[in-house]
């Protein structure tokens, strides 16, 4: 009797930086667990499917980037179904699931699969699964975990109905359309790869060995991890007697605090749900120097234009809280580097030698640093579509590789948790990682790693027996990215160069991080031209100008929508505190230079809301912008700095009488949203009346989320709307780019 054949179903993705591959690739490697058979293609592949004539269902896995915009590739996808030329039925046969991955820091939250979403729905396409929308402010896994439990369930009910539905099994490749057919609306409740005490058989995802000699216990408990048991007698011995060390050891310490690397009851007594291991794809052979070939660093950076950085101030005072220096690059000897202001650029930067050091030893490859790395697909493995990561160059060293290919700052994710728990060597140890990617340790992931922004060489030095294979972290790591900064400045002012401000970031110690660390890139960038630092209230430069000049690495990336409105008269609002100043230098040169040469254009009121700490140590270019003002290019300068009671209420100036519906703003305004209310009614009506444009840059977790609040008010005092309303009135701002963000986490 012939073998039943398993239903299909199709993943489909749209990533930027790999998280929604990476998710879309643990589904479908988890997919022959539940009796199904998955095919998984990339949503700029288009030849590869056909979803008006899709005859199985569709599991969509899309992020999204920028100010709300879809990952590159997904634009071309995003393109085509939303041609006005499709009739409302051409995906009417299209059964379709959806996860969308977005940020609730950033104004249009999962706007990329809120897109695809509404538009498959408007041309005819089905749910067979409610869509999912997991915010990566407050952690992917709160929606991913129990939405991909229950998506199985929902893959098999969907592809019973189309399968009867259209009489013919489903094929393995791209098949006639099927009939519409009613889809659930809310997902199932999955329990996957539990595990307990009590069990006497071996989960699938756990395989580490009990120990019973082990003296070591966990938080002062015994760890509580299962294996497989031989019969029913053996496991309630090794339970009872691992319940009689529990008890006897409890009696004998209490421990407060659950940290890191140990925890306390429920969890540590509970059975957990662990994510299954992700199947090993990749086979790591290091070859000596003299028998590899050659290997061409230029390669890895053929789209990077190196620059040299010819002047680097220091903007803020040396005892400021935050330091911001200022860089200009020298971009005359590449024509092509062109940009406008609005535009940002990346930067390459290296991992931190140290960290690289770190990673090196654990793995035990110190002496192996300059041996070069063979990558190839190993011919058992069990993953689909398997391949040889595209940014892991041909025959690079293991230094390179760990210094310029792999993100080991990146906060480990669950299943890479799940992956290192096979190469523990203490149970104690092997335990808690288990628990840190479980379901029920949900709170301990997000507290001691995810919140921490805990990276690999802190992981692998707090779980000191923790030693994974090289390609462990090459199938786990996401690509070094390269650091997106703003441009300050304008080539009608500085031709030939490219400015860019930034504060140097400084992450606080936390528990698994004995000492505060910096940014990775601001941290590099600082180290880079403190020979060539010009710092405040230092006349002695010579040794700066007999340095050699640094050179960096760097890519334009224009932006399609945060320049200056192409019609002259349209008034300006720009709201930047900090660092967030930078894209309105840019705006504010060209402006100028643009008034000198158009004498006679009647040039919209520009606004500039400006805030920081201090007047005297964190005011960048205040001789700039005071600049601007005296010339008329900049018609109003507001100004408040947060921590300087006497500086803001001087700032301030002529105070706006609010709408009697608003909240009262302080009298001296700390903070820019305090201002945009103390000139409510100007700017409103500038806003909503003249046609002005609105740009908002800087964080994206705190400033961006109260001036839209603040903005909200003012629309709805303004127009006297409830707050419905006055946020549809933002939003239609925001679709009319007149209301634009460039912000970051």
């Amino acid at each position: 009797m012939p073998c039943e054949k398993q239903p299909r179903f199709l993943i489909l993705y749209g990533s930027q930086k790999g998280q929604a591959q990476s998710i879309a690739e643990g589904i479908a490697d988890e997919a022959a667990e539940h009796g199904l058979v998955a095919e998984i293609s990339c949503l700029s592949r288009h030849e590869e499917y056909s979803l008006e004539r899709e005859s199985a269902p569709v599991v969509f896995i899309v992020s999204t980037t920028g100010d709300g915009e879809p990952p590159d590739t997904t634009l071309k996808f995003v393109k085509t179904i939303r041609a006005k030329t499709l009739p409302s039925d051409f995906l009417k046969n299209l059964h379709y699931a959806l996860l969308a991955l977005g940020d609730t820091n950033y104004a249009n939250f999962c706007n990329c699969g809120k897109t695809i979403d509404k538009r498959l729905q408007e041309l005819g396409a089905n749910h067979f699964y409610a869509t999912g929308h997991a915010d990566d402010g407050t952690g992917l896994e709160v929606v991913l975990d129990p939405w991909i439990e229950g998506v199985w369930d929902a893959i098999k009910a969907a592809s019973s109905k189309m399968s009867s539905s259209s009489h013919p099994p489903l094929k393995e490749s791209l098949s006639d359309m099927t009939k519409e057919n009613p889809a659930p609306t809310s997902p199932p409740h999955v329990e996957l790869n539990r595990l307990s005490l009590a069990d006497d058989k071996t989960a699938d995802s756990i395989q580490a060995p009990l120990d019973s000699d082990s003296k070591s216990t966990l938080g002062g408990l015994p760890s509580t991890e299962v294996t497989g048991l031989s019969s029913e007698s053996d496991g309630a011995a090794a339970k009872s007697a691992q319940e009689a060390q529990a008890d006897q050891v409890r009696e004998e310490c209490v421990v407060a605090e659950p940290s890191l690397t140990y925890s306390l009851p429920p969890l540590s007594q509970s059975s957990l749900n662990v994510p299954a291991l992700p199947p090993p794809y990749l086979e790591v052979t290091l070859l000596l120097e003299d028998k590899a070939e050659k290997f061409n660093s230029s390669l890895h950076t053929e789209t990077f234009y190196e620059v040299p950085v010819t002047n680097a101030v220091q903007m803020t005072r040396g005892d400021s809280v935050k330091k911001a220096l200022l860089l200009e690059l020298d971009i005359s000897a590449h024509p092509t580097m062109t940009y406008m202001p609005g535009d940002s650029f990346d930067v390459l930067c290296p991992n931190r030698a140290s960290e690289v050091d770190t990673v090196l030893l654990r793995l035990g490859l110190q002496d192996q640093r300059h041996q070069r790395v063979q990558l190839a697909v190993r011919r058992d493995t069990k993953k689909r579509g398997a391949q040889t990561p595209p940014h892991v160059p041909d025959n690079c060293t293991v230094q390179y590789l760990l210094t310029w290919c792999l993100e080991i700052r990146s906060v480990p994710k669950k299943a890479f948790l799940r992956a290192l728990v096979d190469c523990a060597g203490d149970s104690v140890q092997k335990r808690r990682l288990q628990e840190l990617c479980s379901k029920q340790g949900s709170a301990d992931y997000n507290r001691f790693i995810r919140d921490s922004s805990l990276c690999l060489p802190e992981l692998l030095t707090e779980f000191s027996s923790c030693t994974p294979p090289l390609s462990l972290l090459i199938e786990h790591l996401p690509k070094l990215q390269p650091r997106p900064y703003s441009a300050a400045s304008s080539t009608l002012r500085h031709p030939g160069r490219l400015r860019f401000i930034f504060t140097v970031v400084e992450l606080p110690a936390c528990p698994g991080r004995p000492e505060g660390r910096r940014g990775l890139c601001s941290g590099w960038l600082a180290d880079l031209v403190a020979p060539v630092l010009v710092r405040p209230g230092v006349t002695d430069e010579s040794s700066c100008g007999q340095a050699q000049l640094p050179q960096i690495h760097v890519r334009m990336r224009p932006s399609g929508t945060f320049h200056a409105p192409t019609d002259p008269t349209a008034p300006l609002i720009m709201v930047g505190p900090g660092t967030g100043l930078a894209p309105f230098l840019g705006f504010l040169q060209q402006r100028e230079i643009e008034r000198r040469d158009s004498p006679d254009v009647a040039f919209g009121e520009t606004w500039l809301f400006f805030g920081c700490r201090h007047k005297d140590g964190d005011y960048l270019f205040r001789e700039e912008l005071e600049g601007f003002v005296s010339s008329g290019t900049l018609t109003h300068l507001k100004l408040c700095f947060s921590r300087d009671a006497a500086a803001a209420a001087a700032a301030a100036g002529e105070e706006a009488v609010p709408a009697v519906s608003q909240p009262p703003p302080p009298a001296c305004p700390r903070y820019v949203q305090h201002n945009l209310l103390l000139h409510s009614q100007r700017v409103s009506r500038l806003l909503l009346r003249h046609d002005a444009r609105l740009y908002v840059c800087g964080d994206a977790k705190n400033m961006a989320k109260d001036v839209n609040d603040t903005l909200m008010e003012m629309v709805r005092a303004e127009l006297q709307l409830d707050q419905l309303d006055a946020m549809k009135t933002l939003a239609s701002l925001r679709e009319e780019k007149r209301y634009l963000q460039d912000i970051w986490g």
